[in-house]
């Protein structure tokens, strides 16, 4: 997973998964057992895990937090995910 903005990052902190996505505050995510998250970089997040529904699942959270907006493509996205962009306003 990518997360692209101004400030997003990732970092985990012992069972937890710190994302600063713009808001007043970072949020935590628990990492359930069964599941391994890396950060390679404070923007790429990489979710492991046996059981393929328990990863998607947890993957969909994740993204769930910050979805991509069309406008600028900023947000929580998967790595092969494509977004849609707007046109903006027109003078």
């Amino acid at each position: 997973m990518e997360i692209s903005g101004t400030g997003f990052r990732a970092a985990v902190q012992g069972k937890n998964l710190e994302l600063s996505l713009g808001y007043s505050h970072p949020v935590v995510f628990p990492i359930p057992d069964g599941i391994k998250i890396t950060c390679e970089r404070p923007t790429a997040i990489k979710v492991e895990g046996v059981d393929k529904r328990l990863v998607g699942q947890v993957a969909s959270e994740i993204r769930s937090f910050r979805l991509p907006e069309p406008y600028k493509g900023k947000g929580v996205r998967y790595t092969n995910e494509q977004i849609r962009r707007k046109e903006g306003k027109k003078k």
